[in-house]
């Protein structure tokens, strides 16, 4: 099998995979799952698609995330993750999907207004 590769995008994250067969390490920007997310919560996000597929310990992923917080990194690469697992694998998209591992989460922040301190809220009205 060669390498496969997939981007993942959550907010202004992005996140780039590169799959191949191996035993199942997770490298992240040159560091390791665990140590680039060390909350238990966004280990399991990441490995979310592979859990469900059972495929945990059959291949080596290698991914480069920027931009965003840690949250919507995990998110970005666990659609990452979905995206190559399909292209591996096509008949694995239906059970993907289902889960709502395949849907690129396209809420971002609304951008701030003029006149206003945020993008919706107003400044305090005095009537006197």
């Amino acid at each position: 099998m060669e390498i496969i590769n997939a981007v993942g995008r959550r907010k202004s994250a992005v996140a780039r995979v590169y799959v191949t067969e191996g035993t199942g390490k997770i490298t992240i920007n040159k560091r390791d799952l665990t140590e680039f997310f060390p909350s238990a919560i966004l280990q399991y996000v990441v490995k979310q698609p592979l859990e469900l597929l059972q495929v945990v310990e059959k291949y080596d992923i290698k991914a480069n995330l920027d931009g965003g917080g840690f949250t919507g990194q995990s998110q970005a690469l666990r659609l990452a993750i979905a995206r190559a697992l399909v292209k591996i694998n096509a008949e694995d998209k239906k059970a993907l999907k289902d889960q709502g591992f395949l849907t690129r989460d396209s809420r971002s922040v609304e951008r701030k207004k003029p006149g206003q301190p945020k993008a919706r809220r107003r400044f305090q009205f005095s009537k006197r």
